[in-house]
């Protein structure tokens, strides 16, 4: 099979050239380690966007949800009680607008040489007392309130993890590869099969210097298959800018000096190939770019 797709690939001489299928697949991974409970998939079935794929056993993430949400709960129940704080609070910022108050009227009665110096100093030391007793009560009810939004932050972060351990399709698309099996232990990260949405598809095809004058990114092509439904319309959405030799995967004792540009096009619509299919592109009309 591999010396027929070689043979086939390059440009024939009706002007047609060969080039072959290349998938982009999603592979599709947990975000925490665990032990495969379920696989809802089997390779070659198609998904709609948002189905299950697998699960990933959630009975140890659900003990951290817990001790989460009672971490939280506790916090939260120390903020309601946190009356007292707040009195505290009160009575602090009370304290400080009167010595404020007095401090800046013996401030004043100096200035007119009605107290002394010492008056004035044993008031601005009040002063400064209750300055430092408002920030400290302002402090510990403060940090009553963070303490709880930290542990609610925390315990919604765990559910989000829980909630993650059952993994769905981010596109629609084919299940290519199963990798994993219930049972198993699969690292966070590490694929549990992969996913290839339509769109992901691409023709892949090497065009002689001559004919690069007929492509540019956005230009048509069409493309043929032995196994496909009729003839398939495709977009250029990328041209090589530097030429190289004939790469392997087109190889022939004919092709190996010829220097060649990648191209590569995308089907306007769905369609219905495989990846490493064998493929016969056909050039449109060149496609008009801006200067």
């Amino acid at each position: 099979m591999l010396l027929l797709l070689l043979a086939a690939c390059g440009e024939k001489s009706d002007g047609a050239i060969s080039g072959y299928v290349e998938a982009e697949l999603l592979y599709i991974a947990p975000q925490d380690a665990g032990v495969v409970a379920e696989i809802s998939v089997a390779e070659g079935d198609s998904v709609p966007q948002g189905a299950p794929l697998f699960r990933i056993d959630p009975e140890r993430m659900k003990l951290s949800v817990e001790q989460a949400e009672a971490t939280a709960n506790a916090a939260r129940a120390r903020v309601a009680e946190a009356g007292p704080l707040q009195e505290q609070v009160a009575e602090a910022d009370a304290q400080f607008t009167n010595a404020e108050r007095t401090y800046n009227r013996s401030a004043a009665l100096k200035r007119q040489g009605v107290v002394t110096q010492a008056r004035v100093d044993a008031d601005r030391a009040a002063f400064e007392a209750s300055k430092a007793r408002l920030a400290r009560a302002k402090a510990e009810r403060d940090a009553a309130a963070r303490e709880a939004e930290s542990a609610e932050a925390l315990a919604s972060l765990w559910k989000k993890r829980l909630a993650d351990l059952e993994v769905s399709a981010p596109a629609a698309g084919t299940v290519e590869r199963i990798y994993r099996r219930s049972g198993e232990m699969v690292a966070a990260g590490d694929p549990v099969l992969a996913l290839l949405p339509p769109a992901n598809l691409k023709i892949r095809f090497y065009a002689p210097e001559g004919l690069l004058s007929q492509i540019a990114v956005g230009g048509a092509v069409s493309v043929s298959c032995d196994r496909c439904d009729g003839v398939i319309d495709a977009r250029v959405t990328y041209v090589a800018s530097e030429p190289q030799f004939t790469p392997p995967v087109i190889y022939s004792v004919e092709e190996r000096e010829k220097l060649v540009f990648l191209v590569e096009a995308r089907p306007v619509a769905n369609a219905r190939l495989t990846p490493g299919l064998p493929v016969t592109v056909r050039l449109g009309e060149p496609a008009v770019t801006k200067s």
